[in-house]
């Protein structure tokens, strides 16, 4: 979980004394972030992993794409 490393980043906010004072006015936001982004994470690492797509390049269409011209 990177709860540790955002306290940390907390805590060197708050040795100056703006970021004290832009923490203390942004305190509801930043806690709502820091929340939305373990969510997010946590949703992440429960999906379940899609299976591996050939990276065989492009792959060809059954017919051509109709380009709007009319065939001679």
């Amino acid at each position: 979980m990177a709860l540790p490393r955002l306290l940390t980043l907390l805590g060197g906010l708050l040795l100056s004394r703006r970021a004290r004072g832009f923490a203390g006015r942004n305190a509801g936001k930043l806690a709502l972030a820091g929340l939305a982004l373990e969510l997010w994470r946590a949703y992440q690492a429960s999906r379940p992993s899609a299976s591996p797509q050939p990276r065989g390049g492009r792959r060809r269409r059954s017919k051509p794409r109709w380009s709007g011209r009319r065939p001679r």
